[in-house]
Formats: C-alpha cells, structure tokens, sequence
C-alpha cells in the first residue's frame, strides 16, 4: 500500500513538473512579456493557416495571411493586420507602422500589407 501511494505522488510531482515547463515555454506568454516590456516580437507558426501574433511599443497585432500565386509561385501575397486593442495604439507615429511594415516584409517579401482602421486611415495621410 506504501509502494502505492509513493508511486502515485512521484506521479503527481512528475505531472506537476511537467505543466510548469510547458506554461513556461507557452507562445502567449512570451507575448504577453513582450507586450509588457514594450518590445517588438512577431511570434508566426510555419503554418499558413494560423495568424500571426505582432507586438511593439505595448500594442499588440494581429495578422491574417492569404495564400496566392506570384512570380510563378505559391506563396503569402496578403497580409490583413489589425490591432487587437486601438486604445495601445496611443502614441504610435507612421514611422512606427511603416517599421512594422518592414519587419513582415522581411519574412513574406512577396507579401502586400493591408492594414485595418485606423492605421489604414494615419498611413494614407
């Protein structure tokens, strides 16, 4: 019965080692530090269908991408950004945007940007 219980609690301390790691490492996470610290971090999975996550000076965006051919290839040839919150967006110039802008097209060079409002409206300007 003794051997029972120790196993069952080495079991559960294994267990609970195991979510610690693994919340540790989350992708939100690291996100959300980034959004914290006011730091840029494009977090992107190899997967085409999932969006992306894009954070910079506290504001947080998030990126839609479409599939398309160009220059004879299959490829991202749209990219939809909105912001997630247009209250973080306080204090952002165009420079800002246009550096964003430039990072993306550094990972999807064949990409054309689109931007939902109000960007869209302070990058037309």
């Amino acid at each position: 019965m003794i051997w029972l219980l120790r196993f069952v609690l080495l079991f559960l301390i294994i267990f609970i080692f195991y979510l610690g790691v693994k919340s540790f490492f989350n992708s939100s996470r690291k996100l959300e530090t980034a959004r914290k610290h006011r730091r840029f971090l494009l977090l992107d999975d190899e997967d085409i269908r999932k969006n992306f996550f894009l954070t910079y000076k506290g504001a947080v965006f998030i990126g839609e991408k479409y599939m398309g051919t160009k220059n004879n290839s299959i490829d991202v040839v749209t990219i939809l950004l909105s912001p997630d919150n247009t209250v973080a967006l306080k204090g952002l110039v165009k420079d800002d945007f246009l550096f964003l802008s430039k990072k993306i097209l550094e990972k999807y060079p064949n990409a054309e940007i689109n931007w939902k409002s109000p960007v869209k409206e302070l990058l037309q300007n």
